[in-house]
């Protein structure tokens, strides 16, 4: 008996759960969009050195009856493949020979610069972004790809400093607190003066952001019961997926960085209103932690609330502090239990299943956040590619949970995992000018990454026994926030050759999924409680054991905008029934 079976008596997943998810759910269309934000507030325009000349392209080119694309050859040369301008070299003196059709001259020969006067940026695609602002290309380069590296950092920080503050101070205050902060530091971003400042912001933003999936993810699966929470994951889920989409779209409708910024902050005012204000018995704080921090009879009337808004009084009575106690002895007993991270490496068997996830959720990670990263690449309108990826994502959760439930969880981990790597070295050898076929290979590695997100997610709160679950789950989510903040920093590799970020990114795919061959199977197995547990198990973790046939999921899953869960000494979500696995089941 657990909590669990508290939830089924006073209504299950009724009235009161359908509110409560959706109302944690909503915000989740924002939030979703600020991990893929820097593809548009820092995308790169078409530009080009400012030319020596004082007078404007537009009268040199009624004085020499040329179009100005025509006049631009005379003071910029053609970058090394000829096809286009050179974006960060000039001529040193304009050269009006270029206009006459019967000279032939190597411009290599002639004398370059760099842009000493600055950049002129195409508009068509992007009317002003954090690039085109403070001029971070050629040289500055990298500080594009530094913003979203801080920006990770943040959401790592945050993950470890929220992960602790809800121990303390609950889940529903922390929620509150996180949508308050990144509704006000995200629209100070839009404000910002410089790119200290916006750097600044971002990662404090990031921060709010980790505080807000972790908080949401915990209040939500600590009202919902076991057995529908494959169903309620996988549809919450959808949320982020849709935010996705919506980013697409307010990017191509507004163009400018900071708008963007603004428009897509500005309504978490709204959710910090309605949690703040919104009636208690909508949005109640977790009944499990309540219990687990001495304040049993608020969690009582919280059930007993729930009961009357599911239509079930009858249970009222029959709910006293101490059934509620019974139901939860073993949550409580395990709680007073002191486990570190040490425990993670201490014995064989966890050793190896820590050293193996470790290489899991840190490729994932890499892999996801390096293909969703760089849009631009693909000569595609960006803002197509990012509601096709987005878009992408629905299939795949769909593939997680079929391969999940008939091929189990270490077939489907190294199977997305190897098949995504395949399809990224694939894309290597597609000639550029084959748009189409490369946009269909990027959106495949990117669906079994998203699958192999969602696979690792639950396999991970399977393989780990209950006393060090929270600790496990906080260890290698950490390592995918390391993951993520790498990527985008591997793209900058392609200056030294264009497809070594997609062979770094590949390689780490392949190595992971053979490091996943060596988990262990858990599909229809019981969830180990302790340690003593998982060593005892007699069954090695390797690529060719026998697969047993498939049933429905235990738990639910999740996608790379929902995780980040870093807890404190593996008890941020104590309170969670231990026989339900890692209590992280929204997508």
């Amino acid at each position: 008996m657990g909590f669990t079976d508290l939830l089924d008596q006073v209504g299950g997943f009724g009235r009161y759960q359908w509110i409560h998810v959706i109302l944690i759910s909503l915000p989740g269309l924002m939030t979703a969009s600020h991990n893929l934000l820097n593809n548009f507030v820092s995308g790169i325009p078409v530009h080009h050195c400012k030319p020596a000349t004082n007078q404007s392209l537009h009268d040199l080119g009624r004085i020499y009856q040329v179009d100005e694309q025509q006049l631009l050859t005379v003071f910029i040369p053609p970058d090394p493949s000829g096809n286009r301008l050179d974006r960060c070299r000039r001529y040193v003196e304009p050269q009006w020979h270029m206009l006459s059709l019967n000279i032939s001259l190597n411009a290599s020969e002639l004398q370059t610069e760099g842009c000493v006067d600055g950049w002129i940026f195409d508009q068509s695609e992007f009317s002003a972004t954090t690039v085109s602002e403070w001029d971070l290309v050629c040289s500055l380069r990298p500080l594009k790809q530094m913003i979203q590296t801080i920006y990770m950092g943040g959401v790592l920080t945050g993950a470890i400093v929220f992960g602790g503050l809800s121990d303390r101070f609950g889940r529903k205050s922390v929620l509150i607190w996180s949508y308050l902060q990144l509704a006000v530091l995200g629209c100070s971003s839009a404000l910002s003066p410089s790119y200290t400042a916006y750097c600044i912001f971002r990662f404090l933003s990031g921060m709010a952001v980790s505080g807000i999936i972790l908080n949401g993810v915990s209040l939500k699966v600590e009202w919902i019961p076991t057995k529908t929470r494959t169903v309620v994951g996988t549809l919450t889920s959808f949320f982020f997926t849709f935010g996705q989409m919506i980013l697409a779209g307010l990017a191509y409708w507004l163009r400018d960085w900071r708008k963007l910024q603004l428009v897509l902050c500005a309504p978490l005012f709204l959710f910090f209103s309605y949690s703040w204000s919104v009636k208690p018995w909508w949005y109640a704080e977790s009944a499990r932690w309540l219990v687990l921090n001495r304040r049993s009879e608020e969690a009582l009337k919280g059930l007993h609330r729930v009961a009357r808004i599911n239509r079930r009084p009858e249970v009222i009575n029959k709910l006293t502090l101490e059934v509620l106690h019974s139901h939860m002895s073993k949550e409580i007993e395990s709680s007073r239990s002191s486990f570190t991270a040490f425990d993670l490496v201490k014995t064989r068997r966890i050793r190896r299943i820590s050293i193996c996830l470790t290489a899991v959720w840190f490729s994932t990670s890499f892999a996801y956040y390096g293909l969703a990263m760089d849009l631009q690449k693909f000569g595609v309108s960006i803002y197509l590619m990012q509601i096709i990826f987005g878009a992408v994502d629905i299939p795949a959760k769909f593939l997680a949970l079929g391969m999940l439930s008939y091929l189990g969880r270490r077939v489907s981990q190294v199977s997305c995992l190897f098949l995504s790597a395949i399809i990224i070295f694939a894309n290597i050898f597609v000639p550029t000018d084959m748009q189409s076929l490369r946009t269909t290979l990027a959106c495949l590695g990117k669906a079994f990454t998203s699958a192999s997100f969602t696979t690792v997610y639950l396999y991970t709160g399977e393989v780990y026994p209950t006393v060090i679950r929270q600790t496990g789950m906080g260890f290698v989510s950490t390592m995918a926030r390391i993951g993520s903040m790498a990527a985008p920093a591997v793209l900058i590799l392609d200056e030294v050759f264009p497809a070594l970020p997609s062979v770094v990114y590949g390689g780490a795919a392949v190595l992971a999924s053979g490091f996943a061959c060596f988990l262990p199977e858990t599909l229809n197995k019981p969830l180990p409680d302790t340690i003593e547990d998982v060593e005892e198990n007699r069954s090695e973790g390797n690529c060719g054991s026998h697969l047993k046939e498939g049933v429905a999921l235990k738990e639910g899953v999740v996608s790379p905008d929902d995780w980040g869960v870093v807890t404190k000494e593996g008890v941020a979500l104590k309170g969670l029934n231990e026989k339900e696995g890692s209590g992280l089941n929204a997508l």
